[in-house]
């Protein structure tokens, strides 16, 4: 449910020499061998190779990754294997499922040593722990400066905006249901329009033509005209729910670089999205697990993370890329929601969309 975004952008950074670890074993072994700790994940985790020797020299620990899906999948696995967790530290649970794996009691309290420099407005779970924030983003519409500057017309800058007759037929979204960005626009919306506004919001959405597809994979790199893929696949869709951080990836990774971000921002539409990581509970190897926790708050960490998953370090200071600056600055004002009422409602509210949006 995470950013599939950056499973596609970490492909990449793999072809430029950034290495990921991948356990085969169901198991951590950590219970075996004190001197390894395992982190599961989903599969969009992505260190650069020097970094995490730096932190296996130091430390004295050997990592291992354990992928397991996007991060919907993987979380549902962590609390169904709880009792007999794959690993010692879990990264990937964001805001729109952090409910569900706490009140399933996925993981031990730990205060990680570095804490103090992560941004206030991060720790949601402050008061007991049992989470410690790691990275945040913005899922926010993007649009083709291409088609919008040949059209002459202007580019949407709000929720509002994408209902006017002149989008008609624009917009590709991804399933609520299926998709952490298409959960994330649902989750903003219904910020903006309130618990019973949103319903109606996209019923006019719908009848402007939104397209709805699985998965942010197709939707950015199929359907929309203003990413490069988008470009391969003749996709004819110039409005997009993606991220803040994906003009910049488009410079980054262009062939050849362009001079400027092919693609823009549509900075009224973003809805806030936090990455966590924990020590899981029964956790073969809590002593190793609690090290790489401190180490995931590490400016080290931190700085290294922005060109491997596209997303915001949480660590006070911590420098981000000029691409980053200059292309895909974070959302100013960006709608957010409490975990509680996530908690609430998502059900219901994925459940709703459904039945109006793809019935």
């Amino acid at each position: 449910m995470h950013t599939t975004h950056t499973k596609a952008l970490a492909a990449a950074a793999i072809g430029l020499g950034l290495v990921t670890l991948s356990a085969c074993s169901s198991s951590s072994g950590s219970a075996a061998d004190s001197r390894t700790v395992t982190l599961v994940s989903h599969d969009s985790w992505a260190v650069s190779k020097n970094v995490l020797q730096d932190f296996e020299k130091q430390s004295g620990y050997q990592v291992k990754v354990l992928k397991d899906g996007d991060a919907g999948q993987a979380v549902n696995k962590a609390i169904l294997t709880k009792d007999n967790p794959q690993g010692d530290v879990f990264f990937g649970v964001d805001n729109t499922l952090l409910s569900r794996a706490l009140d399933n009691g996925l993981f031990q309290p730990y205060a990680a040593k570095g804490l103090a420099q992560v941004g206030t407005q991060y720790q949601l779970d402050a008061g007991k722990h049992r989470v410690t924030p790691i990275d945040y983003g913005d899922i926010c519409v993007n649009y083709d400066k291409a088609y919008f500057s040949a059209h002459k017309l202007t580019p949407p800058t709000s929720y509002a905006d994408l209902v006017k007759p002149q989008y008609k037929n624009l917009l590709v979204t991804e399933n609520a249901a299926t998709s952490s960005p298409g959960l994330g626009f649902l989750l903003g919306s219904a910020a903006q329009y309130g618990d019973s506004g949103w319903q109606d919001y996209w019923k006019k959405l719908k009848a402007n033509g939104v397209k709805v597809v699985d998965g942010w994979e197709q939707a950015y790199n199929e359907e929309f005209s203003g990413s490069a893929g988008g470009k391969k696949a003749k996709g004819d869709r110039p409005l997009v729910v993606s991220y803040a951080s994906s003009p910049p990836a488009e410079v980054i990774y262009g062939d050849p670089k362009p001079s400027t971000a092919p693609t823009g921002v549509a900075t009224g539409t973003c809805f806030r999205q936090i990455e966590f990581a924990g020590l899981l509970s029964n956790a073969g190897n809590s002593k190793g697990g609690k090290a790489l926790i401190d180490f995931l708050v590490s400016k080290e960490f931190q700085e290294d993370m922005p060109l491997n998953m596209f997303v915001y370090p949480v660590v006070k200071g911590a420098s981000v890329p000029a691409e980053f600056t200059e292309y895909g600055p974070a959302a100013q004002d960006p709608e957010t929601m409490a975990p509680e009422k996530i908690a609430a409602n998502r059900d219901q509210w994925v459940k709703t969309w459904t039945s109006l949006v793809l019935k």
